[in-house]
Formats: C-alpha cells, structure tokens, sequence
C-alpha cells in the first residue's frame, strides 16, 4: 500500500531534474514572460544547490545513498528518485554537449530550438511522472524505467 505521504513526497522528487532542465527555457522566458512562474517550483532545490560548495553533488549523494540505495526506504519512493536522478543525468549530458556544440559552432539557431526541444520534452516528463506518482502508479518512461529498476 502507498501512503499519501509516498505519494506526495515522489511527486516532489521530480523537482531536482526540473532545476537543471530550468536553463533550456531561456528563449521561452524572453518571449513568454508569464512561463517564468515555471521556475518557482524550483527555487529551493537551486537555493540548496548554489548556497552549499558542491550543493549538486552533494544532492546527489544524499539521494542516491541516501533514498535510492536504502533498502530500509518503500520501493516506490526508492524508483521515483532514482529515476528523477537518471532524468537528472540525462540533462547533465545534454548540458555538456549544449557547451561542447556552443564553443565549436557558435551560437546557432538550431542550438535555440535543441534547447526548447529539451526544456519541453523535460517539462512533459516530470508532468507525466508526478502525475503518476501522485496517483500511486509507477511512471513508466521508456528507457528510464528500466534502467532505474536495475539500480535498485
């Protein structure tokens, strides 16, 4: 049985990838200021991050140790983080390439549109996910899903 607390708290999880894919929304916030309330949901999952040394890093340790990994934690809670951590890894890849395309290209405008494509499909994901969590189903992403079953 998944409790309501289970349930709330695994929606909530999904904020941590959320935070990180916030960067791929920039053009989006220029051209549609009323989409920047997208980013209160975040706030202090970036606070943590920026107000600790290697606040990032140090989420992730407490989330893959300290949730994921604890076998003491319900299953449900346990997958839900881990696959908000992998979402969180696939936006960190995207953010190395994003500089890596950057610094040889130039600022293109096919970078622009990537980065919208991103930001949407994240905004997408973490929707379906939280919805699903809420609703006390595990969500189940292609890809993800898996891998984060494997993990744990």
């Amino acid at each position: 049985m998944i409790t309501i607390w289970q349930r709330l708290v695994c929606s909530l999880i999904y904020i941590v990838p959320w935070a990180d894919a916030l960067q791929y929304g920039n053009n989006l916030y220029y051209n549609f200021p009323i989409s920047k309330l997208l980013i209160f949901p975040a706030i202090p999952i970036i606070f943590v991050k920026d107000s600790l040394p290697l606040g990032s890093l140090l989420l992730f340790l407490f989330l893959f140790l300290g949730i994921a990994r604890n076998q003491q934690i319900p299953y449900f809670l346990r997958f839900n983080t881990m696959q908000a951590l992998l979402i969180n890894l696939i936006l960190i890849i995207f953010n190395y390439l994003t500089i890596l395309f950057t610094l040889i290209f130039g600022n293109l405008q096919i970078l622009e549109t990537i980065e919208l494509i991103i930001f949407i499909a994240t905004l997408s994901t973490i929707i379906f996910a939280c919805i699903q969590s809420l609703r006390g189903l595990e969500p189940d992403l292609p890809g993800i899903s898996n891998s984060a079953k494997i993990q744990i």
